[in-house]
């Protein structure tokens, strides 16, 4: 992390620079003009579905396609034109691409021994690799002999080993199962952060992204949907469509029918919806309101506090998972409810299936999205 005594210069949070990117198959265009800083030893996270851009977009980083329109600078030097072995870039493909027929050693030196490093050198650069990745014991062993976590640190080990200004990591865990990938996502942030390179992730998962990087762009259709830290992507979706692809949430669509500047009402089908700050929007404007499941409370009898958010329905579906159990609660007309309740280390008395219920949640866990 940057000293806050120190405060990062400007070249530094403009350590890749991507202005108006643009890349069209045909008439398609698979990424739409992108725009995006990314700082010097940050870990930034392309997230998305199938199809949305993202794999294009770390493709032309490396080199690999080659973009319609638009800039991208590394240090202030424009490598958008540059071929992928001119350029200061290493990436991590998903399937590793380890030589099988060489020992991890091996491996790991291969692109060292191609530039012509002195064997000194070679021999000094792989052992600090290997004990930053904690595989110094396994330096002698093929590929095949590892665990697939332990191959996904060797392929890490070989691209940091040439000193590149920036790594390029395509979805580097989707080849490993879910336990192995929870325990490899904080292994993986913590050696990146340790040798302090640049890194650029590509991910669908979205749990990956939340826990590996400083910041998220969202993707879909080729366009940056919002950039933000995880925090601001989860608690403030600029959008509908984020707040709906990150995590569980409950969205109500509604209109504006009050706004003032320390309050605003949002009326729906089911009722009207206080939130606790204006948006200076036109009276009638139709707006979304959503809310987490975590953030919501489920008792027997309605909120006394008027202000707050209360709607009454029955419970259809219910499950106990230790730390928490998980509600849907069935509303006038047939909408669903999802209901997220922490048990906090205390036994917490469930309640049953057909059961009537008022949900309710606090002005301030609302977020208000424009359509």
């Amino acid at each position: 992390m940057a000293n806050p005594t120190h405060p990062a210069s400007a070249a530094d949070q403009k350590f890749v620079h991507i202005d108006k990117l643009i890349k069209r198959f045909d008439e398609v265009a698979a990424v739409d003009e992108v725009s995006v800083d990314i700082a010097k030893g940050e870990i930034f996270a392309l997230l998305g579905s199938s199809g949305c851009g993202k794999s294009t977009l770390l493709r032309m980083l490396a080199g690999f396609e080659t973009p319609t329109t638009g800039k991208i600078l590394l240090e202030g030097m424009d490598v958008a034109k540059m071929p992928p072995y001119e350029r200061p870039i290493n990436m991590m493909f998903q399937s590793y691409a380890l030589f099988p027929h060489l020992t991890v050693w091996e491996n790991v030196a291969f692109g060292l021994k191609r530039e012509g490093m002195p064997a000194k050198e070679i021999g000094d650069r792989v052992e600090t690799m290997l004990n930053i990745v904690q595989l110094k014991p396994y330096a002698k062993r093929k590929p095949h002999q590892l665990s697939g976590g332990q191959q996904q640190r060797v392929a890490l080990a070989r691209c940091l080993a040439k000193s590149p200004k920036l790594l390029l990591l395509d979805e580097p865990l989707g080849a490993l199962d879910r336990k192995l990938r929870e325990q490899t996502q904080f292994e993986l942030h913590n050696i990146i952060k340790k040798v302090g390179v640049t890194c650029v992730l590509v991910t669908h998962d979205q749990e990956e992204a939340m826990t590996m990087a400083d910041r998220i762009a969202v993707m879909s259709a080729g366009r940056f949907m919002q950039v933000g830290k995880p925090h601001e992507i989860y608690e403030t979706p600029s959008c509908k469509f984020v707040a709906d692809f990150i995590g569980n949430v409950n969205l109500f669509d509604g209109t504006l029918i009050e706004d003032a500047p320390d309050h605003c009402m949002v009326g729906s089908e089911y009722g009207n919806f206080f939130i606790d700050h204006g948006i200076t929007g036109t009276m009638g404007m139709p707006l979304t309101v959503a809310v987490r499941p975590e953030k919501i409370s489920l008792s027997r009898t309605p909120a006394e506090n008027p202000t707050q958010n209360c709607l009454k329905g029955v419970i259809s579906d219910s499950g106990y998972f230790g730390s928490f159990s998980l509600y849907r609660m069935n509303l006038p007309g047939g909408r669903k409810l999802q209901i997220q309740i922490t048990h906090q280390n205390r036994h917490i008395e469930m309640l049953r299936d057909g059961e009537e219920a008022y949900a309710t949640f606090t002005p301030d866990s609302l977020v208000v999205l424009t359509n």
